[in-house]
This record gives structure tokens, sequence and C-alpha cells, in this order.
């Protein structure tokens, strides 16, 4: 089974994009995701032009686009869950202004909806009444996604970082109940440290929901930094013929982004060695 592998930028947010894509290509990634924080303030800020110039540096260096990550670092006050109506929705207009942005970057690519801090019960709402505006506002971005060929994949958090959408089965139910293909889910290794379930497990009983794999150490560090066994879950994905990215998203950038992009792949690539054939 031979998996795509990218990485997100944000180990390499003080480099210039050019030479953060020629060491990630370098080092043996074939894609790249990105932070929309790392390219301007707001989505609205990144010009025609400059679209098309990450386009064709990400192109140049033979690097795929696989989508954006960490929609709402930047601009700051947003918030998607609050029973304020103006910003609510001027928070999901920004998710729409993200999902053209990620159309004009490259084709097919996915938004991984995290965002714990914009999106967590506030303003005296209940769990519920904040999930219920989450689901509100998912459904109306929907057929926009779906128009630029762009999908929104719903990320269940632990319960450490927020409260509206805690597992991989509700960001599942989510999925069903808005029934549109601009919508899916994900999985990333170190959110789903409260599941019940084995990762192996959960991702092939929601495998047919997944279009995004993020991989780290359940501490948030690079792959092989830690003793996160990565082969079950890797596996069940080889059987399922999973075609989407299998993406580093590292936590702590203390090892400095040349080294734990290097570190993490190869640790893979060990790993994937070892599957059952």
């Amino acid at each position: 089974m031979t998996f795509r592998h990218s990485i997100c930028n944000e180990a390499y947010e003080k480099w210039p994009f050019a030479d953060a894509c020629k060491s990630i290509r370098r080092i043996g990634y074939s894609g790249i995701e990105i932070a929309p924080f790392t390219l301007a303030e707001s989505p609205t800020d990144v010009t025609a032009g400059q679209r098309r110039e990450y386009r064709d540096i990400m192109r140049s260096e033979g690097l795929t686009f696989a989508g954006l990550h960490w929609l709402m670092v930047s601009p700051k006050g947003l918030h998607v869950t609050t029973p304020d109506d103006a910003l609510r929705a001027r928070s999901w207009q920004h998710i729409r202004d993200l999902i053209d942005l990620c159309a004009d970057l490259g084709p097919d690519g996915k938004m991984v909806f995290g965002s714990p801090k914009q999106r967590s019960t506030t303003g005296g709402l209940t769990r519920e009444q904040a999930t219920r505006h989450y689901i509100d506002g998912l459904a109306s971005v929907a057929e926009h996604a779906v128009a630029r060929g762009v999908t929104v994949l719903v990320e269940a958090l632990p319960v450490g970082q927020a409260d509206v959408v805690l597992t991989l089965e509700e960001a599942v139910g989510i999925v069903r109940e808005i029934d549109s293909p601009g919508v899916r889910t994900m999985f990333d290794v170190h959110n789903a440290i409260d599941e019940a379930e084995p990762h192996a497990v959960l991702v092939d009983n929601w495998y047919d929901y997944i279009r995004h794999v993020h991989v780290n150490e359940l501490d948030g560090k690079h792959c092989g930094a830690g003793t996160y066994d990565y082969k079950p879950v890797l596996e069940v994905l080889a059987r399922r013929g999973y075609g989407g990215w299998i993406s580093l998203e590292a936590f702590d950038f203390s090892f400095g982004a040349e080294r734990l992009a290097e570190e993490s792949l190869r640790h893979l690539e060990r790993e994937i060695a070892q599957l059952k054939s």
C-alpha cells in the first residue's frame, strides 16, 4: 500500500513559502496542508495574484495542495456558536471566505474544522444549543463548499479542548444530518485521545465518512517522538484502500521544522514497511 503523505505548514511558518515547499518536497512529502493565518490575517487579505503565486510555487516544487486547517486562529474574536447573531454571521462568512481560498489554492481541498475556542459553548448557551448553531452554520456553507469543490471536515476534539463535537461518532451524526458531500469528517490521532474504542476500530467503523487523517503523537509531538503505534490504524486504511492524505500535524515545534518533518516521515515509512501484506 502506498500512502500519500503531507505536512501541515505551521512548523515552517517563519520560512519563505517557496523555501518551505522545497524542504517539504526534498524530505519526501508529496502534499502540503496550510494554516491560513500563516498567509494573512484574513483569507480576504490574500489577493487573487497571491493565490496564483502560492499555487504556482506548490506546483513548481512538485507538491499537491492538501487543504487548510486551524481555520479560525485569525482574525481574532470570531465564534461560530455564539448567541450573538451578528458575530455568528460574520464567523460563518469567514468560513465561506476560507472555502474560496481553499478552492483557489488547489482542487479537491479539505478544510479541517477544529478551532476549539471558536466553537465551544459561550454566552450562557447549553452544549446542545451551541451544537445546533454549529450544525446550522455548517449546513449554510455546505452548498458553497460543493460548488467550489471543497470538503469541510468536522473534527472531533477531546473534552480538554472543547465541548462541541467530542467524538467521531458525534461528528458522523452531524455529517449524516447535513447530508451533503461538502461536509464530512476526519481522524486525528492526538485529538482522539478520549475516544473509548481503539483507534483502529474507530477508523474502521466510521471509514466511509473519513476524508483526511492527521498523524502525531498523543502528546502533540511529531511521529516517532513518542510511543504511539500507528500500524493498527494504517492497516485499516490499507485494507480499506484509503486514497486520502496522511498528514503530519505536530503541535510541538521545538525540534525545528526540518527535523520533525524528516523524523516523522521516516518513522511512518518504517511503520508502513511492517504492515501485514
